[in-house]
């Protein structure tokens, strides 16, 4: 079984990198990919944890980007990390601008928190925020947060800094990462079928079919839309930690026959940027 797409400490997730692969091996996974949100600082750490393990590790990253105004998530799977780097700093920094002004919000809203000291490589992100409005007496949920204050469209919400759908796919795969548009049917710019050529025409290789919050009905029209474009199809839990209402490791189940596809397509994009590949 595999899980292509989940989260650590290292970004919104609630678990070490290395826990995170302690518990992807407990629950039967065999191939990971933690997919932290615009950053690959979780990676040595998750490497030294799943040496000498029954565990495949496949490099990844969750870019944040907008399209038609609306934030739009593209995976990017087996980056050439030297490559890919210096433009996620970038947008790291810019996230902590975003989370500084979603504060300074909130404080005119008459609700002041106190963001959360993260390392260098890390920026505070809407969970981060949520937790300290939780922490702050403001909420009695996280999600309490996002419906009053957090959510596209509330009060406190900061959209990203500007850097389109269209942007992120093409950084990607000068980078050499495979570009994935995550959970589709999650996305608020537009209907699937007319935002998908588009993405599609900048360069965009792969859908997630396979999420929790992807019905069957969605998943057979993403799978039947993919087969028409010829894109990969990819899928993963978006583990975000132990939680009563988030989505566990390997709870859908993957078969490991989604892997090779994704791997050869990395391997004939560093072929054409001229990269080196590695599988970690």
């Amino acid at each position: 079984m595999l899980d292509l797409h989940c989260h650590s400490t290292q970004s919104d997730g609630s678990l070490t990198p290395t826990q995170l692969v302690q518990e992807a091996i407990a629950a039967g996974l065999k191939v990971l990919s933690i997919t932290d949100h615009d950053t690959l600082s979780g990676w040595d750490e998750a490497c030294q944890a799943a040496a000498g393990t029954s565990l495949t590790l496949v490099p990844g990253v969750e870019l944040s980007t907008v399209h038609n105004g609306r934030s739009l998530h593209i995976l990017g799977f087996y980056p050439n990390r030297q490559a890919l780097e210096a433009p996620l700093r970038e947008r790291v920094e810019g996230r902590h601008r975003r989370a500084q002004q979603m504060a300074e919000n909130l404080a005119a809203l008459g609700y002041p928190i106190i963001l959360p000291r993260l390392s260098h490589t890390m920026a505070p992100g809407r969970p981060h925020i949520a937790a300290a409005l939780v922490a702050a007496g403001y909420v009695r949920s996280p999600q309490e947060a996002f419906e009053r204050w957090l959510g596209e469209d509330k009060p406190a919400y900061v959209a990203y800094e500007k850097f389109s759908a269209v942007d992120g796919i093409q950084l990607l795969r000068r980078c050499g990462a495979v570009p994935v548009w995550a959970h589709p049917y999650l996305f608020r710019g537009g209907p699937v079928p007319e935002v998908l050529p588009t993405l599609v025409e900048a360069g965009l290789m792969g859908v997630e079919v396979y999420h929790p919050n992807h019905a069957e009905r969605d998943r057979r029209r993403l799978t039947a839309i993919g087969q028409r474009y010829g894109l990969l199809i990819t899928g993963g839990s978006d583990y975000h930690g132990p939680s009563p209402h988030g989505a566990g490791l390997n709870q859908l189940q993957l078969a490991l026959d989604l892997l090779p596809p994704l791997e050869q397509g990395a391997r004939s994009l560093h072929a054409d940027q001229g990269l080196d590949f590695h599988l970690n």
